[in-house]
């Protein structure tokens, strides 16, 4: 696993990550608007903020290529959100952005991450699965889709035990 990350490193030189503020919001509020079926408004991400979620920003100097959100409490984390530009899709972003969120949930003595994701999301869930995450659980109805309702799926990553 280490290996693959330093390819992806090596890939993505330059690319780094850093806490999300609140001037980063507009240009984060833009990437969800263009990538999401049911994205997140602004205020969501500002509430994300205030509660002091894990919320960092990924890219290159003043250019933001994605995002990712990470709620860490007692010794558990559930990533809330993790998105790419679609610009800079299929390049390794979003893999170094889980990789590095499952780095501070680790550090902040998360011993297990959940996430849910959509079936027909199937880049992620590979994505997911090539890290470790397993399917724990279903959740009925959980997203809004163009047409009614779409399943979650929840999976977890143990990472003690």
């Amino acid at each position: 696993m280490w290996k693959l990350f330093q390819n992806l490193l090596n890939r993505l030189r330059g690319f780094s990550p850093r806490p999300m503020r609140e001037t980063d919001l507009e240009r984060v509020s833009a990437i969800e608007q263009a990538t999401s079926i049911s994205p997140w408004t602004y205020g969501t991400f500002v509430d994300c903020l205030y509660a002091g979620y894990e919320a960092w920003v990924y890219g290159r100097r003043d250019k933001i290529y994605g995002y990712g959100v990470v709620a860490v409490k007692a010794s558990e984390a559930h990533i809330l959100n993790i998105c790419v530009h679609p610009d800079y899709q299929h390049q390794g972003c979003g893999r170094y952005i889980l990789h590095h969120l499952l780095k501070i949930s680790s550090k902040l003595g998360a011993d297990v991450i959940f996430l849910e994701v959509r079936p027909s999301n199937y880049r992620a869930l590979c994505l997911y699965h090539k890290f470790g995450f397993n399917e724990v659980g279903i959740r009925r109805g959980y997203y809004p889709a163009r047409k009614g309702r779409e399943d979650a799926l929840l999976l977890a990553l143990y990472l003690t035990g």
